[in-house]
Formats: C-alpha cells, sequence, structure tokens
C-alpha cells in the first residue's frame, strides 16, 4: 500500500557550501536526469554567489530548490516529481521573491521554461523578447516589478491568545489543540492531569489524531510517571494498541523537574499553556506559531535530557 499523501513541508535558506548534497540531488535529478542539461551547464560560477533556499518534508528530506542571483534573476528553480503540485514550487518562488524585496531590488527576473509560463504568470511575471533556446530547452524571460516591503498591505493579524479561565475552557482548548495537530503533539504534564485529559471528549479527539493516517506522533514528557503507572488512564489504553504512535519520557534532571508549567502543543500552532501545573488557567489558541514554538523549543531540549518511561514496560508500551 503506498504511504499517505501529505503536503508537510518548509522552506528555508540554504547554505551553498553545507548542502550542497541536497541541492545537488535536486537539480541533477530534475534538470541533468529529467531535462537532459549537460552536467557542465547546470553547475556554474554564480551559484557560490548566489543565495540559495531549500524546501525540505517533515523527515527533513530535500525535496525543492531555487536560487536568486547578484543579477537580480531567479533561476534554478526545481521540484523533486513525487512533490509537484503540492504547492511546494509557489512557496519557493515566494520566498524568492521576498528575499529580492528584502535587498530593495525593483525587479527580478527569470528564465522560463515556456511550459512553465503560466505558472509563472500566476504571480505577475511578464513576458519580454523573444523566446531563445537555453541548455536545448526553449525559455521565455520574464520580469516581476517589485514593491517594497514597506508598501504591501500588511497581514490580517493573526487571532490573540485567548484566556482560559473554566473547566470547560480547559477541555476545549485541550480538544482543539489536539484535534488541529497534524504530525506531532507535544504534552508536558506531571501525571497526564487525569481529571482534564482523561474526559472522553479529549480521548475521542485523541483517538481521530492518532489514526489519521498522516503518520502522527504523540509524545509527552512526564514528571512522575511512577504515579502515572499505577492508574488506568485511558490516555494508557490507547498507547498499549497504538505503541508507534506515543512515546514517553520522564524529566531525570532537577532543573526540568522544577519547571511549574503544564502545556499541550502542536506542530500547526495550536497550544494550551498553564503556567502553574496545579491549576487549568491559563492560555490558548488554535493558531500562534511564534508563541507555540517558545514552547516546543524547551520543550525539545528537556525531551532529549528525558529517560524512556520502564515504568510503562509492562503495559507493553
Amino acid at each position: 500500500m503506498s504511504a499517505p499523501l501529505t503536503t508537510d513541508f518548509r522552506i528555508e535558506p540554504a547554505d551553498y557550501r553545507t548542502d550542497f548534497q541536497d541541492l545537488r540531488h535536486i537539480r541533477e535529478t530534475v534538470f541533468v536526469g529529467e531535462q537532459k542539461v549537460p552536467l557542465e551547464l547546470e553547475w556554474d560560477a554564480l551559484d557560490p554567489l548566489c543565495q540559495h533556499v531549500i524546501a525540505r518534508d517533515g523527515e527533513n528530506r530535500a525535496i525543492g530548490t531555487g536560487r536568486l542571483s547578484p543579477q537580480h534573476a531567479i533561476g534554478r528553480l526545481a521540484v523533486l516529481p513525487e512533490w509537484r503540485g503540492r504547492g511546494v514550487g509557489a512557496a519557493l518562488l515566494a520566498a524568492l521573491i521576498d528575499a529580492a524585496r528584502m535587498q530593495h531590488w525593483d525587479e527580478v527576473e527569470l528564465h522560463a521554461q515556456v511550459d512553465a509560463i503560466a505558472f509563472y504568470r500566476k504571480y505577475g511575471f511578464e513576458a519580454f523578447g523573444e523566446q531563445y533556446d537555453e541548455a536545448g530547452i526553449r525559455h521565455q524571460s520574464m520580469r516581476l516589478a517589485l514593491t517594497p516591503f514597506e508598501e504591501r498591505s500588511p497581514a490580517p493579524p493573526r487571532p490573540p491568545l485567548a484566556a482560559v479561565d473554566t473547566f470547560e475552557q480547559a477541555l476545549a482548548a485541550t480538544v482543539a489543540t489536539i484535534s488541529l495537530s497534524r504530525r506531532d503533539l507535544c504534552v508536558f504534564s506531571r501525571d497526564l492531569d487525569p481529571a482534564l485529559l482523561g474526559q472522553p471528549a479529549v480521548i475521542d479527539a485523541l483517538r481521530r489524531y492518532a489514526t489519521s493516517g498522516v503518520d502522527p506522533r504523540v509524545r509527552v514528557l512526564l514528571l512522575d510517571p511512577q504515579s502515572l503507572a499505577q492508574t488506568s488512564h485511558p490516555w494508557l489504553d490507547l498507547a498499549q494498541r497504538l505503541p508507534s504512535v506515543f512515546e514517553f519520557r520522564a524529566c531525570e534532571e532537577e532543573p526540568d523537574r522544577q519547571y511549574p508549567s503544564a502545556f499541550l502543543v502542536g506542530d500547526r500552532g495550536a497550544l494550551y499553556f498553564r503556567p502553574l501545573a496545579v491549576r487549568l488557567d491559563g492560555e490558548s489558541s488554535d493558531s500562534a506559531p511564534a508563541r507555540a514554538r517558545q514552547l516546543t523549543e524547551p520543550f525539545e531540549r528537556m525531551w532529549q535530557r528525558g529517560r524512556p518511561c520502564t515504568e510503562f514496560r509492562a503495559l507493553g508500551i
């Protein structure tokens, strides 16, 4: 059975030397392998001078790339075959256009293969001059006038963090955080708060997430796994049935054990944070990526320092 289709990817700057093997894999697969561009024409003296961007999937594999040259030109835009049609090329193009704007360029050019002219026109590029052959492929020069960032309409503000004051709000925030996650749900808790996280609505949301078919995972970092192991918490029941989805670790180092808060945070920016773990009041959001990163970064560090919960071995987890 084929793997489920996913659109999870990110765009980031690439260092020509550090990321060269990834850039090489993409460009030689697409241009040299598929389009039969001679290898000696694919790499040029401009490459070390260009700004490169790279697209990576959820497993950190390189899936697309592009570059911005000192001549104010976008080029070498390539996406691996299995990732085409999922918005990767558009995201790479947007990142390169933004990079040009950051340098206050008035316009940016590119050499479009003729079958990609319509794609670039959707993003405002206009053709100029006659078509020509380049590396044995028909091309058309195109250009885009750039509007400086400060002249662009501001993006609509994201919804602010909402206050959580009641049990009903805490339950709704928990269910929303789980339901809006896609591939990674991080939970920091003393003992998985049975009165809240054991609620049927939470378990239903967790079951749907854990059986979503997009390689979900749930990482739970605990302060008191021994107490949890002695209960019949429904999260443990679900983890017994889906052991490949759930992973439990315990904080070992004293600074981590003194962390006073509790939270759930998903990979798409949804979160529910309680400053004091012994209380339910806190803050939540369906989409607050910056605040979510503030929680996931310390979580990742504590996760790396944590130990597997051997207390659950008898349960087959």
